[in-house]
């Protein structure tokens, strides 16, 4: 027999490559959000299509193995075909990141089997284990899970941020390139004997494959941090945009605000000299509410803290324009400890997506935004609730932007969440029954030393 025939004989079994696909696919599967098709059936989608595609790459490649050179590519493509399938059906994501894990999850397949068959044909051929089937197949699986759990260990801190990211057509591109290389080369020995980077001895070609894949995996690992880092990066600087601009929009709203109070104080002036001229009763009952409006105003949006005043004026003259009716009941005395760009941000932030939100509503009546500001126990309590219609989705607890482009918006919530975790604080939001609540909570500096002299 010649060496090309030993390698041919002694290539790895298909169903060792189908074990490692459908691990490696679950587990990049578990850090991406499941389509949602109604509550309580999330788990048993995910159950009955990971059964599904393990059922037919098993069957495939056992079906198909030992084919001929000629038919290797095209039973690979279709391999790669099935297992996008499996992402695509399952997950909300898009083709682009349907792909783009598709191939995260068949290079490290590849790595994984390569090794798995590896260890095992040198147990093998050293007598320390018996060549038997059932062997094989669960030495296969037990070294595949392993390679997997590492994996998913390297890769959990990427979990957050691979539900959020947006893959583009470049990024995929590189990806694709970067995938198809280490596939060609790991495999070059098995295609063809005779090339440069080829090898006619087995042990010489499961090392050569099995070191390829794993520079792959580390090539992969290393463009899909940079990708993250770039997304944050860019993420950071969108948010330090919005804090300025919501703190510019303060100072304007500020000067407004206090160029009305003036008007409106030298009006009340006026209106005392004409009550004085005029007899008339109608005049009279004219001027009369002109003042009740007059002190309506004086009156509305005295919470205590001078930039809250400033947004819920401003923030209230807007909603008046739009047919939006806004509540406000805020012990403003309680955001003393925070800055006053943190709160122009955080309240310009959240009133604005609930203007946004309840703009879109075609019942006048529905168009209802309150908020509330209150003090419980060593925290701060703010809630903004706001109707909405539609349907709103919720990946990893983060409210998800309704937006074309995801990658330039929904930063007014992350703005928020930045702020509240700034003051020691956390960000949820709640969907029920037509209403979205938006609740943050803020650490207050001796909250607790307070309450006990409020209690005292």
């Amino acid at each position: 027999m010649t060496p090309i025939e030993v390698l041919q004989a002694n290539s790895t079994p298909g169903f060792t490559y189908a074990i490692a696909y459908c691990m490696t696919c679950v587990m990049f599967s578990l850090f991406l959000p499941v389509r949602s098709r109604g509550p309580g059936t999330e788990r048993m989608r995910r159950i009955f299509i990971s059964c599904l595609i393990f059922v037919c790459i098993c069957s495939f490649m056992i079906l198909t193995d030992g084919i001929e050179t000629i038919l290797f590519v095209p039973c690979m493509m279709l391999i790669f075909f099935l297992q996008f399938c499996y992402f695509f059906a399952l997950l909300e994501v898009s083709w682009e990141k349907a792909a783009y894990f598709t191939l995260q999850a068949f290079i490290h397949g590849e790595f994984s089997a390569s090794l798995s068959w590896q260890l095992l044909y040198y147990a093998f051929t050293r007598g320390i284990l018996p060549s038997l089937l059932w062997i094989q197949v669960v030495g296969g699986a037990v070294i595949s899970f392993l390679v997997t759990l590492a994996v998913y260990w390297i890769h959990r801190h990427f979990r957050e941020a691979d539900a959020q990211l947006e893959i583009s057509r470049k990024d995929l591109l590189i990806a694709g390139i970067i995938s198809l290389s280490v596939y060609v080369l790991s495999n070059l020995s098995y295609m063809s004997a005779s090339s440069p980077f080829s090898s006619h001895y087995v042990s010489e070609t499961f090392i050569i494959r099995t070191l390829t894949d794993l520079c792959g995996c580390g090539l992969l690992y290393a463009y899909h941090a940079q990708i993250i880092e770039v997304r944050v990066r860019a993420e950071m600087q969108s948010i330090e945009q919005m804090l300025h601009m919501q703190y510019e929009q303060y100072e304007l709203s500020r000067e407004s605000v206090e160029l009305v109070e003036q008007k409106y104080h030298d009006l009340k002036h006026q209106i005392l000299l004409l009550r004085s001229e005029i007899s008339s009763q109608d005049k009279l009952d004219f001027l009369g509410r002109m003042e009740e409006e007059i002190r309506s105003f004086e009156a509305q949006n005295k919470t205590g803290n001078q930039v809250l005043d400033t947004i819920l004026t401003a923030k209230s003259i807007q909603c008046q324009k739009q047919g939006i009716t806004l509540t406000a009941v805020a012990d403003g005395k309680e955001l003393a400890f925070m800055d006053s760009m943190d709160i122009s941000a955080l309240f310009g932030n959240a009133l604005d997506n609930a203007m946004e939100s309840v703009r879109k509503l075609s019942s006048p009546d529905r168009r209802l935004i309150h908020l509330s500001v209150v003090r419980q126990k060593g925290f701060v309590s703010i809630r903004v609730e706001n109707c909405y219609d539609g349907n709103l989705r919720v990946v990893g607890g983060v409210l998800q932007t309704t937006k074309q482009d995801r990658r330039y918006h929904g930063f007014g919530l992350k703005s928020i969440q930045k702020i509240a975790e700034k003051y020691g604080g956390s960000c949820t939001t709640q969907v029920r029954e037509g209403w979205f609540e938006l609740r943050v909570l803020l650490s207050a500096p001796g909250g607790a030393r307070r309450e006990t002299d409020r209690k005292s």
